[in-house]
Formats: C-alpha cells, structure tokens, sequence
C-alpha cells in the first residue's frame, strides 16, 4: 500500500465532488463541434450528463474541465441542475483536465473527500450505478464503473494480426464515474504525468501509484458517445430508462 498524504482528520465531513474533462473535441464524430455539445433528445450531450450526475444526493458540486477556446459551454442550461456546476480550464490530455480540477477545489476539498470523474460524453450513466459504485467502494482504494468482457478477446500486433487469445474471466470494460479520494488521485495524476508515461484513465494512475482500484458492475447503456451511430443509440438508451423510471413511479403506492 503506498504511502497517503491524505488527511488523517476524521471529524472533518466528507463531500463528494464529480469533475468532468470536456475540453475534447471528439474528431471521430467528424462533427463541426465537440461532440459533448451535439444534440441528444431535444438537449446538448453535456446537460443529460451534468443533469445525472446532480441527481445523486451525496454529489456537492460539479466542475466541468473546459477548453480554453470554448464557445459554446454559454448556450447550456443550468437553471435545473440541482447542485452547483462550476468551470476550470482542460488541458491537453484527459489527465491535465482532471488535475484542473482537482486544483480548482483544492482551497476547499480534504484530502480524504471522494472525487468522481466522469466523461462529458457518458449521458445514460444510471444514478442507482453511481449509488453502487459509492457504496462499495468507500472502504476501498476507490475504483470505477465497468462490465465484464462478454465476447472472445483477442490481443494484436500492430498490423492487426493477432497473437494471443485472452482470458475474458479477466477482461473488464471501464466506464466513469471513477471515484477516488481527493489527494491520493491527486498525487497519483502528478506521480503519472511525471513518469511520462501516457494515462488513459484515472483508475490507471491509481494503478501505477500501487492502489488496487475496485471495479463495480454497472449497466452497459452507460456508452460513451465517440461514433455518430452512437447518438442514436444513447437516444434509444434514455429514452428507455425514462420508461422505466415513470413505470415504477406509477407503481410505487
């Protein structure tokens, strides 16, 4: 177990924090703008994604990870989101917008408050996953979203031949939110960045600092949005789980 920084003050009242990178442009969408702005069932991606994420009760304020030459963040709606939504500047990796805004709340947030990040793109992430992933995973190193690899794995060269089947009792697919304590994320982000080597997620920079991060099963509706067939399907996928929602209001006596 690696050595914490974190706060050893326990009478201080823990807050969960949701950051959100979104200064990417989404080039595989071949889109005039970000895909996190494009239009999904009548509002932009974002604001179906900022809207879950205010949902969960323990989630106190949301900091969206913005471009520097964004134009478009002044056309969403806040005026419904139930929590505070607060901007920084994004970087030029996942990982640099993310260390935006662990620094942006750093004058406020202890050491041992939970963070979840979660992509601007993910806009059917289901609250009662983030429930799951809240509850199982306080007593851990922290850990994130996924699902269990279904299909056949097969692992390739770099002209796309392949060299070894794996196996997929072991094969997890990531999702966000990824939830970890503020300064251990934190120091694990600037450990990762200092290595040099890429990060692709949070989960591997609490990895490469020597946490075990637990992986929680969730629902596979909680797609990232990367392909324009993508839309459809989170539109197909929302819409759904509104279904859902009203047959059980309506049920419930």
């Amino acid at each position: 177990m690696p050595n914490s920084t974190a706060s050893t003050d326990k009478s201080a009242p823990l807050h969960y924090w949701a950051i959100v990178p979104a200064a990417g442009i989404g080039t595989r969408m071949g889109a005039d703008y970000p895909k996190q702005y494009l239009p999904l069932a009548g509002r932009p991606v974002i604001e179906h994604t900022l809207e879950r994420l205010a949902q969960h009760p323990l989630i106190t304020e949301i900091v969206v990870a913005l471009a520097k030459e964004d134009s478009y963040w002044t056309e969403i709606n806040l005026q419904k989101m139930s929590k505070p939504v607060t901007t920084t500047n994004g970087g030029t990796e996942r990982c640099d917008s993310v260390l935006n805004g662990l620094k942006a709340i750093e004058s406020r947030a202890n050491d041992k408050d939970w963070v979840l990040v979660h992509d601007a793109a993910r806009p059917c992430v289901r609250v009662a996953d983030i429930e799951q992933l809240i509850s199982q995973c306080k007593n851990t190193d922290g850990g994130l979203l996924g699902i269990a690899a279904k299909d056949t794995m097969k692992l390739v060269d770099d002209e796309a031949c392949v060299t070894q089947t794996l196996n997929r009792e072991f094969i997890w697919q990531a999702f966000t939110p990824q939830m970890f304590r503020y300064r251990n994320l934190r120091d694990a982000l600037e450990q990762g960045l200092r290595s040099g080597k890429p990060i692709t997620d949070e989960a591997m920079a609490m990895e490469l600092a020597g946490y075990r991060p637990k992986l929680v099963s969730a629902h596979a509706d909680n797609i990232k949005i990367t392909r324009p067939e993508d839309l459809a399907l989170a539109e197909f996928y929302l819409q759904q789980q509104n279904e859902h929602l009203s047959r059980h209001s309506r049920d419930t006596p």
